[in-house]
């Protein structure tokens, strides 16, 4: 079976968060965009601390389309360096993963 990855991205809003993840969803990028509402992220940036409130985007796409989609969450993101980090699935319940790769072809 083709290689699923899950694509973790952090945005500034909610409404940014669900801009991005309908998008990738509707151009076939990704199968799946669950967006957590609320996250406190502190971390350093251009030498200053910072501690704000974040949504996460938990994406699930095949692992070859990581580049486009990498991509078009680019373009359409606010942040200068955006969190965009992907991680292989390992193991999962065959049905699901056929799905995500159904639906991302």
């Amino acid at each position: 079976m083709e290689q699923v990855s899950i694509v973790l991205v952090t945005a500034g809003s909610e409404g940014e968060a669900a801009i991005i993840g309908r998008s990738v969803v509707e151009e076939k990028l990704a199968a799946c965009a669950n967006i957590v509402p609320s996250i406190r992220s502190i971390y350093r940036w251009k030498g200053e601390i910072h501690d704000e409130q974040e949504c996460l985007i938990i994406i699930k796409t095949r692992t070859p389309l990581f580049a486009p989609l990498r991509d078009r969450i680019r373009a359409l993101h606010s942040y200068e360096t955006p969190e965009i980090i992907a991680f292989p699935v390992e193991q999962g319940l065959p049905d699901y993963l056929a799905w995500v790769i159904g639906e991302t072809t």
